[in-house]
């Protein structure tokens, strides 16, 4: 099956389903797609730390101080 087919369908599902399926579906998108956004994070840390791009502890608290100015 073809993405636009599934797109389709997926509308067809949500159009015809009652609130409770509706909102249960919303909660499992947005989890998915936070999660997602979870894993690219992680995945471009883990690249810093491999590039040496790391800050100190010091260092980090200097910038958090610097925010509270």
């Amino acid at each position: 099956m073809e993405t636009f087919e599934i797109k389709k369908e997926l509308h067809s599902i949500i159009d015809s389903g009652n609130d409770k399926f509706v909102k249960n579906f919303y909660k499992i998108a947005k989890s998915y797609l936070r999660q997602l956004e979870n894993d690219k994070r992680i995945f471009e840390g883990e690249e810093d730390i491999k590039e040496g791009k790391v800050h100190s502890q010091a260092e980090v608290q200097k910038m958090i101080e610097s925010w509270m100015k």
